[in-house]
């Protein structure tokens, strides 16, 4: 399975995401954020960080890099996107994700692991996971409070698009919504950040089955 992992100024878990997807058996290309054109890929990811510092908005200006054209012709030709943290932002920036990230509701930086419900497994992102299964993620954000308005939600929760839940909400998102499918349901938005809990090394494996999900359903290579 071939995957691209996307480094924008400001990216911080470009390497840990990569050697989450190695480590599951994947083929990783380490991709800049100013190149026009991407390779034939399996899969495109968005890592987290702190693109351009954060400016105007959280991902506001990496959606605008040149790499994000060819992102989202991909995307709509059906090509697997995973978007983790500011990766998340930058893809709701984009369109590729209905609703937005602000400000966490207590107005406060969250760094600790919390507890997520598996709300579907309809997914290639979610195939490694048990229905329903309670897993822990560490999150590391101060802009993670998703928000949409009733339509999105109504539409988002009738098609089955949320991929993971909360079960303590650190930061206020709507419906405890952690992780969200897109329209097409191969891309995906999530803010705890799985390639952080994918090693024992860093007291949790839960992440890990995520990767493995994507490399085992889209294929070795």
């Amino acid at each position: 399975m071939r995957a691209g992992v996307i480094t924008f100024p400001g990216s911080n878990c470009d390497r840990d995401a990569a050697v989450a997807l190695e480590r599951a058996g994947a083929s990783v290309t380490r991709l800049w954020h100013g190149e026009p054109e991407l390779p034939p890929l399996d899969l495109i990811v968005l890592p987290g960080g702190f693109t351009y510092g954060d400016y105007l908005r959280c991902g506001a200006i990496a959606a605008r890099a040149p790499v994000m054209r060819e992102v989202v012709r991909r995307a709509e030709a059906g090509v697997p996107v995973l978007g983790i943290c500011n990766g998340f932002q930058i893809l709701a920036e984009i369109g590729l994700l209905p609703g937005a990230l602000i400000r966490n509701a207590d107005l406060k930086f969250v760094c600790r692991t919390v507890g997520l419900e598996v709300a579907t497994t309809r997914s290639a992102f979610t195939r490694g996971y048990a229905p329903g299964a309670t897993i822990r993620l560490w999150v590391a954000h101060h802009d993670g409070n998703y928000v949409l308005d009733d339509d999105e939600l109504k539409r988002v929760l009738d098609e089955d698009r949320v991929a993971f839940r909360y079960r303590d909400n650190p930061n206020g998102s709507r419906a405890d919504i952690a992780g969200v499918l897109g329209a097409g349901r191969n891309v995906l938005g999530i803010m705890p950040h799985p390639e952080r809990s994918a090693d024992p090394m860093l007291g949790s494996t839960d992440g890990a089955a995520l990767f493995q999900g994507l490399v085992e359903g889209l294929g070795r290579s």
